[in-house]
This record gives C-alpha cells, structure tokens and sequence, in this order.
C-alpha cells in the first residue's frame, strides 16, 4: 500500500557553500541529495529554513531549486519552502514559481508583523487559492513571532482543502494533542522538532521534517518507520541514540551545527552566510565527540 504523501521522514536540506567564495556548492548538494535518497528517507524540502534561502538571490533560489529537482529525478516527493510575510508579494511568487518536480508547498506563518489569528486564516486562504500544489503550514513561533493555534489550525484544514497538514515546531505538546484529537481525516500533523519527533509520533503525528537527518538520514527515518507501526521497542533506543545529537546541533542555531556535523562526516566544507557564522570551535568539538560516540 503506498504511503501518504509528507508521512515518514522529510529532510530539510542543507545549501552547501563554498568557503570563502560562499557561492553553492553544487557537486557537495549532488553528492548529499544521493546520499539522502539511497538512506530511503520519504521526501526532501527544498529552499527551506535550514537551507538558508533567506540569503540566496533568486537567481540561486531559482537554480538550487532546478538542480534539486533534476538530481532527485522523481525518485521521491519534493517539497518547496515559499513564505512571507506580505500575503501579496507571496502569491506574485508562487505565481512565478516553476513547480514542474514539486509534490508540495512549505509555508511559514507570516513574522515579523505578527497578524492576529484572523489575519493567518485570511493570509492561507489566499496561499491555498494561490498554490497549484499541496500546502502544509509552518508553525514555528519562536522565529516567526506568532503561534498559529490549534483551533486556527483546525479551522483552516475544514475550510481550505488544498492545506493539507501543518509542520508543527511551536514545542507545545498540548497544542499538538488538541491538532491530532480534533483534526479532520488525512489532516497530516508533521514534527518540526527533531527531539520532539517521537514523542509526538506516540502521540499519533505523521512524521518529521527533520534537519539531523542531512547528517543521519537512514537512522532517523528507521526511527520514525518503527514509531508509524507502533514498534516503540525498536524505535525508542534509536530516539535515545540521537538525541544528544539533535540538541547539540541546535546549540548555536540552525543550519550552524547541522553544517558543523556535516562537515565532521566529511561531506560538506563548513560555510554560512551572514548574518549566521559557523559553530564556534567549543560546539564543533562537541559535535565531533557527540557523532564518535554515535558510531560506537
């Protein structure tokens, strides 16, 4: 039976830069994208918040997009980050926006403006209308300075059919259990929180759009398929075998140690854009440490 689509394990990718020029490291992205595929994760957003798209040009947005697209070949579904927070300029862009190879929309609740709860639902009102794919939202309110509730959620997903699920990284587990207790049929409830991944699959949630699986994409996807079939013996030693990781990464923000611990495995030169820098050297010791300790 095929699986739903955005259930199991979603990575979000990385950009690899290269030091110093910091312009996109197409063959490391090459080699990673095949690496993430052949660990038999379930999909791959692209252009989202870990991918640092905040500080990409179009033009690169554009062409990062594009090279994800052909390198993945419609081996798995591919979601696409598009948010803002002016509702207008949005839809321009998904009007532009080539979806030839894209399965689904990532968008992140409006920041910065903070619109009360009557203003999300009017602003993905309009995304849904807009988008000729699929839509999940993306609740994440410590970057965006606003929480979508779970009633406004939930009223959403009953009045906007093309919104299909919501990624949800606002850490309120009670929020979480009032989405997954009162959430219509097929309504995906999508982990935006590595640590709370499989807390919130025992709770009933559909998956993870995970950042520590750039680095460990096949145990974090073995962990999330033991939890979908209620294998919690086998899934809950793999939780407690990647935590430490998935904390010490967050340590200086993200994609900060996630590239830290990439570049420990040897599969990316360690490069950000400002206004982010790399891990300092204390974290990337502990990374090191952390991930030499995973392997054994």
């Amino acid at each position: 039976m095929k699986q739903p689509l955005f259930t199991g394990t979603g990575v979000a990718l990385i950009t690899p830069f290269r030091r110093g020029q910091e312009t996109v490291d197409f063959t490391k992205l090459e080699a990673l994208i095949e690496h993430i595929v052949a660990s038999g994760v379930d999909y791959i957003v692209a252009l989202g918040t870990t991918s640092e798209a905040a500080t990409l040009t179009d033009s690169e947005r554009a062409a990062v997009q594009e090279f994800i697209v052909e390198t993945v070949n419609g081996r798995i579904p591919i979601m696409l980050g598009l948010g803002g927070n002016n509702t207008l300029a949005l839809t321009e862009t998904i009007s532009r926006t080539n979806f030839e190879g894209i399965s689904g929309l990532l968008s992140v609740t409006p920041f910065y403006n903070k619109p009360n709860q009557r203003g999300i639902m009017a602003h993905y009102r309009i995304v849904s209308e807009t988008s000729p794919v699929p839509v999940v939202m993306y609740n994440v309110p410590g970057r965006t300075g606003v929480n979508i509730t779970a009633d406004t959620a939930l009223a959403i997903a009953a009045e906007c059919p093309n919104i299909i699920g919501i990624k949800e990284a606002s850490g309120n587990l009670m929020q979480v259990m009032e989405l997954l207790r009162n959430r219509p049929a097929g309504f995906r409830v999508i982990s935006g929180d590595d640590a709370l991944t499989y807390p919130m699959l025992a709770l009933g949630a559909d998956g993870v759009i995970s950042v520590i699986a750039n680095a460990l994409p096949k145990e974090t996807s073995d962990m999330v398929r033991f939890a979908l079939k209620g294998d919690y013996k086998h899934a809950l030693p793999l939780h407690y075998r990647l935590l430490p990781l998935m904390h010490a990464i967050f340590d200086e923000g993200n994609p900060t140690g996630i590239k830290a611990l990439l570049e420990t495995q040897g599969r990316i030169t360690n490069a950000l854009r400002l206004p982010l820098v790399k891990a300092s050297k204390q974290l990337s010791n502990k990374i090191a440490t952390l991930y030499n300790e995973f392997g054994a």
